[in-house]
């Protein structure tokens, strides 16, 4: 999965060290890939003329203490848009990176 981004570096930023992934490359500002538990999640720098235009779907992360990673992300600046849970299931909360895509961190329960 890739999120189209305007600016790069600010974008590696914030996944880098507000999220907490691991970056594993980058290729200037075309480019990168993060790390996420075994599976890779990308962000393609926007190409001129080209508008970009927020993902359709959710970035999906597992936690595993909800509360302790909104604190951790709240501190680090982002702002929830939705918070809610599914009965006996997982509690989640959803937020948009600085380009307006959708992300989300659930806790499942164990």
């Amino acid at each position: 999965m890739y999120y189209w981004v305007a600016d790069m570096d600010r974008a590696v930023s914030f996944y880098r060290d507000v999220m907490g992934l691991s970056l594993v490359r980058q290729d200037g500002s075309r480019w990168a890939e993060f790390d996420v538990a075994g599976r890779r999640f990308a962000l393609h720098g926007a190409v001129d003329g080209h508008p970009i235009t927020p993902g359709g779907a959710a970035a999906v992360f597992e936690v595993r203490d909800l509360d302790r990673a909104k604190a951790m992300l709240s501190e680090r600046g982002v702002a929830f848009d939705h918070e809610g849970d599914v009965a006996g299931q997982a509690r989640f909360a959803s937020f948009r990176d600085r380009d307006g895509n959708s992300l989300q961190i659930i806790e499942y329960a164990r």
